[in-house]
């Protein structure tokens, strides 16, 4: 019955004041709840992915996904726009999810990825853009496509095989899977696992090729005894020239699968395939990864991106040229400080545009394929990797203010237009507030950028409270771009000035700013954490009595980490952290053994920055949140710490969620992921002005 109670009290305490407000106030109240960019309205937004286009320029194709909330389901449709964005139309009925469409080599056909009647798997379907007509399945894979790409006479895509079986006998492998009484899964070497699905290690990740017009799949990688990194592969992960003389792809360059050597291998493709061909691995001499490998308009070069320090996965990616004829490698961009992932080869072969990860901006650019000159095209907001039809470009557009928007861009000067109309009904009637880029001094002295939002009709004469965000990776960045798991304008709406300080180790600031942290990840960005801190202090509209932080997975470890030292903050927001750094090793990618070893080498180096040896300091009430599926950082970090609280009488809350793995992705799971933070941090620092 206390309890009972102590959960009543304040329900009565709030409807007694709805009753002394005047009509006029509940109506504003009841105004500003409909008009702010609340999580329902962020579901009901469509998305949109990456768009393709035609050789002609004529169409420009993209995946566009909804969401039915009350059904917890996606959908994905195909969507035609017209250069001049004097069209939009669906390609693809509802209720057939449709992903990477790809043009053929005249623009005439369009190739797309569905899985519709019977089909158990995802298949390539053929659409024709030159008159009405169905789409027409042209692979009967069992164990279904990927990475699709058109280049030639043939369609490429990758599927997860079993190399010593035959289609007929993969299909009845995975209906005896589907129907056998065992759940055991065995392994007997690494990798066992990538984010949030285990691997079957007696399937490998393979290319192979079809005819447009239909026949027999033909295997390329399979024969050379050579197959797809086994956690992760995508149409990035290999290429075939125009002249369908070559075939570029990734794949492991040493034995070693606990830390795999990502490299290169180049095969001659004969008509029938590789059958009997050879593989040469071009970038052996490297240690670290070198990835998406990309040929040249004219099939004569090769480019790709290197890093060169194995171990760390934020090293600067520099561009890189291979010439097919001298077997020769050159660096295109060794003097700029910026990584190169994203890009395309412009089309008359002279340089490339790529989508920069650049000071918290992802912008677009061109980069000069001679001198490796980078030339910036856009400014303020962020942008997809782009695609290119004669002097314009096209790629998804977004900012904090929006969401992705397909857009042309004018390669020569920036000039933007937009070509879609979605979500532009529901935004009109969404209040949002403003935003600004600051910059503080963190760890010893140097620049740290800070994003700064404030809600809805922010007056700098009143005090608000403060919701600190802490970003994941650690070497990631919170860029001017729309996010729909932590939406900034989202958590303002409540009542809050939100931030996100991009401290040290985050990306797009420089190789030196990235590496600053490591092996160390406590020490400098707990600083620049406690530097912005201190900036928020010295505003006159802040409530220092009314301050709240909190983060995801890096961000849950820094955030753990300001949990165990003296803060301000009232409560904290803990998910998906790296609690334990010795537990961490469970995971699907173990961070610091590769390059500075384990805890059985360096036992020091654990102790001095794993949040749980603080433990005897913990004080703060903290929510702590993660996912059963969650392979990156496993579960039993989110249980250590709440178990961890709870012994020491700290209050606390466990939100676990036994189907969502290190993302809440479920619509309905996402509403509550919201409404349980934002009843947790309102409970602690009361929101809106004062």
């Amino acid at each position: 019955m206390k309890k009972l109670h102590f959960l009543l009290a304040p329900v009565m305490l709030s409807m007694l004041l709805v009753c002394l407000l005047p009509p006029q106030a509940l109506a504003s109240e009841e105004n500003h709840e409909d008009n702010r960019l609340s999580v329902e309205r962020l579901w009901q937004l469509q998305r949109i992915g990456s768009p393709v286009v035609s050789p002609d320029g004529k169409h420009i194709v993209a995946p566009v996904t909804g969401y039915d909330v009350k059904a917890d389901k996606a959908q994905t449709r195909l969507w035609l726009f017209s250069a001049d964005g004097t069209q939009q139309t669906a390609l693809t009925a509802e209720g057939l999810r449709a992903s990477e469409p790809t043009f053929s080599p005249d623009g005439k056909t369009l190739a797309f990825i569905s899985q519709r009647d019977k089909d158990d798997a995802g298949q390539i379907y053929l659409l024709p853009m030159t008159g009405p007509g169905e789409a027409q399945r042209l692979t009967n894979v069992p164990t279904g496509v990927s990475g699709i790409k058109w280049l030639g006479k043939h369609l490429y895509f990758i599927s997860r095989v079993w190399p010593d079986k035959n289609w007929d006998e993969m299909a009845a492998q995975l209906k005896a899977d589907k129907d056998k009484k065992v759940s055991a899964m065995q392994w007997n070497a690494l990798p066992y696992s990538h984010f949030d699905r285990y691997l079957n290690e007696n399937r490998q990740a393979h290319v192979f090729r079809i005819a447009a017009s239909g026949g027999e799949v033909q295997p390329l990688t399979q024969p050379l005894g050579l197959e797809l990194p086994r956690s992760s592969q995508s149409a990035s992960s290999y290429d075939v020239d125009s002249k369908e003389q070559y075939l570029a792809f990734n794949a492991n360059g040493w034995d070693n699968q606990v830390d795999a050597k990502i490299d290169i291998f180049l095969s001659k493709l004969g008509t029938a395939g590789t059958a009997n061909q050879s593989a040469e691995n071009i970038t052996k001499d490297n240690q670290a990864p070198d990835s998406n490998p990309t040929f040249s308009p004219d099939g004569k070069s090769l480019a790709f991106s290197r890093q060169q320090i194995h171990g760390f996965y934020a090293d600067t990616g520099r561009l890189m040229v291979y010439d097919l004829a001298k077997k020769t490698s050159r660096t295109v961009t060794g003097d700029w400080d910026r990584s190169v992932s994203d890009f395309i080869w412009a089309n008359d072969g002279r340089g490339f545009y790529a989508s920069i990860d650049d000071a918290a901006t992802r912008r677009l650019y061109y980069i000069d394929a001679k001198t490796g000159k980078p030339r910036a095209i856009t400014k303020d907001t962020s942008f997809g990797q782009p695609v290119q039809a004669g002097n314009s470009l096209y790629a998804t557009n977004d900012s904090f203010l929006y969401p992705a928007r397909l857009v042309k861009v004018d390669a020569r000067n920036g000039n933007t237009s937009r070509l879609d109309s979605f979500n532009d009904d529901i935004l009109s009637k969404v209040e949002l507030g403003t935003y600004e880029s600051v910059t503080y001094k963190g760890a010893e002295g140097k620049d740290i950028q800070m994003w700064v939002h404030y809600p809805p009709g922010f007056d700098k004469s009143k005090k608000y409270p403060l919701f600190l965000l802490i970003h994941g990776g650690p070497h990631n960045a919170f860029s001017n771009s729309f996010s729909y798991r932590w939406n900034s304008q989202t958590f303002a709406s409540w009542g809050y000035v939100a931030a996100w300080p991009n401290f040290h180790g985050s990306s797009g600031f420089g190789q030196d700013f990235a590496d600053a942290i490591n092996p160390d990840w406590r020490s400098k960005p707990l600083a620049d954490i406690q530097a912005a801190t201190k900036w928020f202090e010295n505003q006159s509209w802040i409530d220092t009595d009314r301050m709240v932080a909190g983060g995801a997975s890096y961000g849950g470890y820094l955030t753990s980490v300001l949990l165990g030292t003296e803060h301000p903050f009232k409560a904290l927001l803990i998910h998906a952290a790296v609690y334990n750094m010795y537990s961490q090793m469970a995971a699907d990618f173990a961070v610091h053994s590769t390059r500075f070893g384990g805890f059985w080498d360096k036992p020091e180096l654990y102790t001095d920055i794993s949040p749980h040896y603080h433990a005897g300091k913990f004080n703060t009430p903290t929510l702590v949140i993660h996912g059963q599926q969650d392979l990156r950082v496993p579960v039993g970090q989110g249980f250590e710490l709440f178990r961890t609280l709870q012994s020491r009488g700290v209050e606390s809350r466990m939100i676990y969620f036994p189907d969502e793995n290190h993302w809440i992705l479920k619509p309905n799971n996402s509403i509550y992921w919201y409404n349980e933070v934002k009843d947790w941090v309102t409970r602690f620092a009361e929101p809106g002005a004062k």
